[in-house]
Formats: C-alpha cells, sequence, structure tokens
C-alpha cells in the first residue's frame, strides 16, 4: 500500500505543478498582462534611455540628480557632439529601432508601455521623413542658439556632488573643441551655400560679444563662486583653488571659444545668400515638414495646418467684432486698472490658488523666481522654467528677463505660462507619475508649449476675477488679441518657410491686421526666419488642446469634468496628440479601468 499511496500523492504533485505551469503561462502569454513582454520592453527603453541621456553630461545633469538609480555609472564629462548629418548611418539606425519596435506585442503590455511604444513609433515614423537629416539644420541663433542657451545652463549646474563640479570643470576644458565643431559645420554649410543671412549671424555675434563683456570680472566666475560656496562641499583651501582653476579656464578655454566664434561667423558674412525661408533651399520644405511633425507632436501637414490656422484666425476676429460691436470701450477699459501684486512671487501664489477651481491640486512644490544676467538680457526670451531633474523634480526655477519690462497683466499671465498652472505645474505633475525615464526625453515641445499656451487663457480670466464684469471681458478680449497675433505669426511660419514668402509678402498680410510699421514688420519676419516652426509650437499645440477639451466634453456629455480632463492629462503627460487623443478618450476596452474614469 505505501508504494501506490507514494504513487498517487507524485500524481497529485504532477497534476498541481501541470496546473500551476499552465497558469503561469497563461500569465505570461496573455494579451491582457505578460510580465515577460513587459520586462523586455522595459529592459529596452531603459537602455535606450541610459543611452542616449549619456550622450551630453549636461543632458544627463538636468535629467538625474542620482544616475546610478537608473543604471548609468561615471562616465566622462561631454558637452556632446556636433557633425554634420549623415542620412545613411541615420536611415540604418531607424530600420534597426523599428525591428526591435515592431517586435513587441501592444496587447501583451501595461497601459504605461503602450503610451511609451505609440510616444517612439511616433518619433520613429518622423526620423524616417525625407526632410529629417539636413544641413539646413541650424544650432546656432541669437536667442535660440546653443551659444545663448549654454551660460544659463552653466550658471544653473548644480553641486550636489563634489564630482559635479569635477564635471562642470571639465565641460569648460570641453568648450573650445565644441565650438570648433560649430564652426566647422558653420564652414561647411557656406560651403554648400546654406549659411545663415548676415542679419542672423550678426546677432549671433552681437550676443556672443554681450558675453565677453568684463572679461576680469566675467559673470560666471561670481556665480561659480556663490555656488561653490553655498554647497558645502568644500573647504576654505579648496574653494580657493578651484575658484583659481575656473578663473583660469574662463580665460583660456570659455572666452577664446566665444571669441572664436565671432571671428568665424565674420569671415562667414556675406556667404548666406538667401533672406528668406527654408522653401527658397534645396530640400527645404521637406526639412521644414520634418520640423512641424517634430515640434508640434501632430500628424498634420503644413497645408492642412495652415488651414486650420486660417479658420480660427477667422473665428477670433469675428468674436472681438462682435465685442467691440456690443461694447466698443472696452479697448479702452485695460488702461484703466493695473493689478495688485506687488511681486511675482505675489502673482504665482494668487495663480495657485485660483487655478485649483480648474485644475488638480499640486502640494508642496517649492520655486524661486530669478532674473536672467544682464549680459543675456538682449538675446533671451522674455521669461523661461528651468526643467528640474526627473528624480528630484527641484529646484524649479522660472527666470525673468528685466529687459523685457513686462508687468501687470502681461507678467501675470506670463507666469501662469512659466508657472502654475504651466510648464512647472506639468512637469513637477508628470514627473510624479513614475512614468518610464524614457519618456523624458521624447516630450514633444508641441505638448510642452502648447499646454503652457493654453493656460495662459486660464489666467487671464483668473486675472479679472475680482474685477467689474465690463474689466473681465476687457481681459478676455486680451486674450483673443494675443490668440490673434499668435496665430498670424504661425500663419507667416508657413507661409515663409512653406511657401516662400518674402518680407514684402508678410508686410502686405500683417497689413491687413493693422500690423504696417515696418520695422516691427522686418523684425517678426527675421525672428520666423531664424527659428522655423517654433511659433507652430506654441499655438498650433494650443489649438490641440482646445480640441482635446471639445472633444471630450462631447464624449463625456454630462460626465464631464474639467479637473478631470486636466488630471488625465498630466498622467498621459508630454506626447504626440494622436497618442494623447488615444489614451484620453478610452478606445482601449481592454482594460476595466477607463483613462478618464468617473
Amino acid at each position: 500500500m505505501k508504494p501506490k499511496r507514494l504513487k498517487r500523492r507524485a500524481f497529485f504533485t504532477l497534476t498541481l505543478l501541470l496546473m500551476l505551469t499552465a497558469f503561469l503561462l497563461f500569465w505570461y502569454l496573455s494579451p491582457f498582462f505578460s510580465p515577460g513582454e513587459n520586462r523586455r520592453f522595459e529592459a529596452f527603453i531603459d537602455t535606450l534611455f541610459r543611452a542616449e541621456v549619456s550622450s551630453s553630461t549636461i543632458n544627463l545633469h538636468y535629467t538625474l540628480a542620482d544616475p546610478a538609480p537608473a543604471g548609468i555609472g561615471e562616465i566622462p564629462a561631454t558637452l556632446g557632439t556636433i557633425s554634420l548629418p549623415d542620412r545613411t548611418a541615420h536611415l540604418a539606425a531607424c530600420e534597426n529601432r523599428r525591428q526591435i519596435l515592431s517586435s513587441f506585442s501592444p496587447d501583451k503590455l501595461t497601459k504605461a508601455n503602450r503610451i511609451t511604444l505609440d510616444t517612439l513609433l511616433f518619433d520613429l515614423k518622423t526620423e524616417e521623413m525625407p526632410g529629417a537629416v539636413s544641413i539646413l539644420s541650424e544650432v546656432l541663433g541669437p536667442s535660440l542658439g546653443v551659444q545663448a542657451q549654454l551660460p544659463v545652463l552653466l550658471s544653473e549646474y548644480a553641486f550636489r556632488t563634489r564630482k559635479d563640479v569635477l564635471d562642470y570643470l571639465q565641460l569648460l576644458r570641453e568648450m573650445p573643441s565644441y565650438f570648433q565643431q560649430i564652426i566647422a559645420l558653420e564652414r561647411e554649410k557656406s560651403r554648400q551655400g546654406v549659411f545663415m543671412n548676415d542679419q542672423a549671424a550678426a546677432g549671433v555675434i552681437d550676443q556672443c560679444t554681450s558675453f565677453l563683456a568684463e572679461p576680469e570680472d566675467h559673470y560666471l566666475q561670481q556665480l561659480f563662486q556663490k555656488n561653490l560656496s553655498a554647497c558645502g562641499l568644500f573647504d576654505e583651501e579648496e574653494q580657493q583653488a578651484c575658484l583659481a582653476i575656473h578663473q583660469k579656464l574662463i580665460a583660456s578655454c570659455v572666452l577664446p571659444s566665444y571669441q572664436a566664434l565671432i571671428e568665424a561667423l565674420t569671415d562667414l558674412m556675406g556667404t548666406g545668400t538667401n533672406d528668406g525661408g527654408l522653401a527658397r533651399c534645396e530640400g527645404g520644405k521637406e526639412y521644414y515638414a520634418y520640423l512641424v511633425r517634430s515640434y508640434t507632436g501632430c500628424e498634420e501637414t503644413p497645408e492642412e495646418l495652415l488651414l486650420r490656422l486660417k479658420e480660427q484666425l477667422f473665428s477670433d476676429c469675428s468674436r472681438i467684432s462682435e465685442m467691440l460691436s456690443s461694447e466698443p470701450s472696452l479697448a479702452l477699459l485695460l488702461n484703466q486698472t493695473s493689478l495688485s501684486f506687488s511681486s511675482p512671487e505675489e502673482m504665482l501664489q494668487d495663480l495657485s490658488q485660483a487655478m485649483a477651481q480648474d485644475f488638480p491640486l499640486l502640494s508642496d512644490t517649492e520655486y524661486e523666481v530669478k532674473y536672467v544676467d544682464e549680459t543675456l538680457e538682449n538675446y533671451l526670451a522674455p521669461a523661461f522654467y528651468l526643467t528640474p531633474p526627473v528624480d528630484t523634480q527641484s529646484p524649479n526655477s522660472i527666470y525673468i528677463n528685466r529687459s523685457s519690462a513686462m508687468s501687470g497683466l502681461e507678467l501675470y499671465t506670463t507666469l501662469a505660462h512659466e508657472g502654475f498652472p504651466g510648464h512647472l505645474y506639468q512637469c513637477v505633475s508628470f514627473s510624479r507619475t513614475d512614468a518610464p525615464l524614457i519618456r523624458h526625453l521624447y516630450a514633444p515641445a508641441g505638448y510642452v508649449e502648447g499646454w503652457a499656451t493654453y493656460v495662459e487663457s486660464y489666467a487671464y480670466r483668473y486675472a479679472g476675477r475680482n474685477l467689474s464684469d465690463d474689466l473681465q471681458a476687457a481681459f478676455s478680449l486680451q486674450w483673443l488679441n494675443r490668440s490673434v497675433h499668435l496665430c498670424l505669426y504661425s500663419i507667416l511660419d508657413i507661409a515663409i518657410h512653406n511657401e516662400g514668402w518674402l518680407l514684402e509678402d508678410a508686410a502686405s498680410f500683417l497689413g491687413n491686421f493693422g500690423i504696417t510699421d515696418l520695422t516691427t514688420i522686418a523684425k517678426i519676419y527675421q525672428y520666423i526666419v531664424e527659428t522655423p516652426a517654433n511659433y507652430l509650437k506654441y499655438y498650433v499645440g494650443y489649438l490641440n488642446f482646445m480640441s482635446l477639451k471639445s472633444e471630450a466634453e462631447a464624449f463625456f456629455n454630462a460626465d464631464f469634468s474639467l479637473i478631470q480632463f486636466h488630471e488625465d492629462l498630466m498622467e498621459i503627460g508630454a506626447a504626440p496628440f494622436p497618442v494623447v487623443r488615444k489614451y484620453l478618450l478610452i478606445n482601449d476596452q481592454r482594460e476595466s479601468e477607463t483613462t478618464l474614469s468617473r
């Protein structure tokens, strides 16, 4: 009998093991959830993140405060590389990426991983466009160029460890080599007949010249001393040694790099023969189509976007006309009132309170208002938000450019754009969702800047919420006026770079809307020439959010909640708009939960 009992017990054990194996196989291969497929996908995106974020020390430092948990060890400090575009190598890399991405089954991935996969596929399709690799790409520019952005990034470079200080000093050593790469690229662009026009080159030269002011007491040295002392990582003797090294590097590496760039661009002046947009260059329209898709994160062609913009322009102008016809005095009311705030900090505090009626609460968020150094005031935006590392969500720094002389309603709405409920709010909100790190590298500017422009429209209402009905209407009129201007510039962007408009075409177009000052028009035209598709990031992004809201209102009808809508947008995070729409409007019924839970 004993052997029989052992045999039966063995039989039951074997049956249990088979059942357990079957269950594990079902769990593993289930179309609803496959840990194996998810682990494989997550291993891929982790590897991709490490490779891409490590290509530049500044990029890594501003993305992660502590790279070790992400599997990134110590790597040599580098500013990265700038080289001639290689389309063959680029397409080979795209094909390799496509093979890898197509190997994953979306049905077996979690929702978060499906969003990431769809985002990467959208980006891949963008990079496969004919204009994705172009000699027309420009790294320099009076306001958005690398030479203007680099000093800000260096001045805000956080010293969290002793190695951070060493890396920072090494980046200064790298600058001569890095700037020589830029110079080599600009010389090749000149050789191929696609160098920037003289006005753009002069703007870059002026910015570099301003940076070289007061070399004996350069502001980077002052900021380095301040940051070094504040970090508390070095004793007095070590600090003095670091300051001496820094001063030497400023004199031997940093300033000579900017001087070399000045001399190179001066030599190349006159070789840029195109004073118009990309449409007037060989391959320019293809490159512009790539920029539009890459920047906006939407699938529409420039031609399709132009029609959408014209519809919006007509709608906004009609609303303005109706408001002024009903109450002609509205246009004058804005000059009769001022906002009662004593500082930008007070405005931000008011915004964080006013937004509670429309946006989810974001608690325990610290921030600091800073001011652009006077040597960079003429070349940087009126205000900007410096994104903090994902793993710390701080520091949150909002810079104000005092040369813009913003105040009142203009400053209030600008701080809404940069702070609450704009960039700062969106960035920190998404960081708290624990999304895959790679998502922070694939965030279309159309979502990021479109969101900040979208929330500006709320700020005009918040600013007038405690004022008279007439003033509230005047503030609404002010927003419509801003919307019209952004729309006009976006139309010009497409007309200049996709249709080949010249300055006289732009002047004729703007004249129809009361913009007739030729100096102003020339500045607008030149800025758009230098920054193709830049306005579209803001305004096309804004229009996409407005469309999403309208679609969500129609979809959920009486169940629609504006706060919930905004919360779901923050949860999905910065992604191409087709991806956002897909996961926002519940087209996926495989999960018991819905994207917009009620």
